[in-house]
């Protein structure tokens, strides 16, 4: 029997930290008897990066040819079935996932966070294309609860990056320490006047614990102006850092004694790697991970006008706050490699 292919679909190739640490997280767990095509919005970095075949995910008829050529199409992880960013993602995600059902591919939806879906075309869609797959897997109790009512058969376990391999960052040991990083991204909800109380919370927090912050911009295309804005304001020792490669966005939390975050994964990552963790939440699936690991935060809108009272619980968590511990956090990573059992009952079953 020849080897057989598998289509790799979700947002990469984007730029976005996260979703470039749930395409790592699916090509470590993937059995070595799957050739992967990943669908990318920038084929020849991901070809480059990961050394797998790639192509545009924008580009029907090379999109078309992949489907063509595999016997598997897998759903690669993160939010895809959600109408909050943009009413297009159930359609576009939805529409190759009933095309790839069509042409008699066997689909996988794996480590999905459903939802929110607040209108009932992109429900309908949703729930269609899950209906049609051959395995499901979910990373919270909230989108399990969902496929139940559904009534889809689906695995539940903690998102696979928990599991993802990290990597040492070059240079990192050498910033002065103690190191906070923090995770700011672009968000209607982050207003100018919120963005303005974030800032003077920090540079009061930084006065007061003479702390090296790491500015982490998780989609720099998309972040890089909030994040070069907060950095032109610090008094103190601080520094702008993405790596690119997703393991190293992980092992930067290695090094950092609390991460202030409003990305998703920039909290499994930091939670990971024993960070004390302090969550700016701008979605559910933001506010279910303060819930399930008790990390102290905030809704956006719900942040104080007073940045002092910002600093004040930024402070608290610094001197007083507990990380996860080692047994916590193995957990965590056993148990999200169910997912890595799922893909394969699925794919060599």
């Amino acid at each position: 029997m020849g080897q057989k292919r598998a289509i790799l679909c979700g947002y990469y190739g984007e730029g976005n930290g996260g979703d470039e640490a749930l395409l790592a997280s699916v090509l470590q767990m993937l059995p070595k008897e799957i050739t992967p095509i990943v669908l990318s919005g920038n084929p020849v970095p991901t070809r480059d990066r990961y050394n797998v075949e790639s192509c545009d995910r924008r580009s029907v008829w090379s999109v078309i040819r992949a489907l063509r050529a595999s016997d598997f199409f897998i759903w690669g992880g993160g939010s895809l079935m959600q109408d909050t960013t943009s009413l297009r993602n159930p359609f576009y995600y939805g529409g190759l996932m009933a095309l790839a059902q069509q042409r008699g591919l066997q689909t996988i939806a794996w480590a999905q966070g459903i939802g929110s879906l607040k209108y009932s075309p992109t429900r309908w869609v949703t729930r269609r294309a899950l209906q049609g797959c051959t395995a499901v897997s979910v990373r919270d109790r909230v989108s399990a609860e969902l496929l139940d009512r559904w009534h889809i058969p689906t695995l539940v376990a903690p998102d696979p990056v928990w599991a993802l391999q990290a990597k040492p960052v070059k240079g990192l040991w050498e910033l002065p320490a103690p190191k906070v990083a923090v995770t700011l991204r672009a968000h209607p909800q982050l207003t100018s006047k919120r963005l303005s109380n974030l800032t003077n919370a920090l540079i009061n927090f930084q006065k007061a614990t003479q702390t090296c912050i790491l500015l982490v911009p998780f989609q720099p295309n998309r972040d890089e102006a909030i994040t070069h804005s907060v950095a032109s304001q610090l008094p103190g020792s601080h520094r702008i850092i993405s790596p690119e490669d997703p393991r190293e966005l992980k092992g930067l939390f290695r090094g950092v004694e609390m991460a202030i975050g409003m990305r998703y994964h920039s909290l499994i990552m930091a939670a990971a790697e024993e960070c004390h963790c302090f969550a700016l939440s701008y979605d559910q699936k933001v506010s279910q991970l303060m819930e399930d690991l008790a990390v102290p935060g905030w809704e956006i809108e719900q942040l104080p006008d007073d940045p002092h009272l910002i600093t004040k619980a930024w402070i608290e968590q610094y001197v007083n706050g507990e990380a996860l511990t080692p047994t916590q956090i193995q957990s965590l990573r056993d148990r999200a490699l169910m997912h890595q059992e799922r893909l394969r009952e699925a794919l060599l079953h």
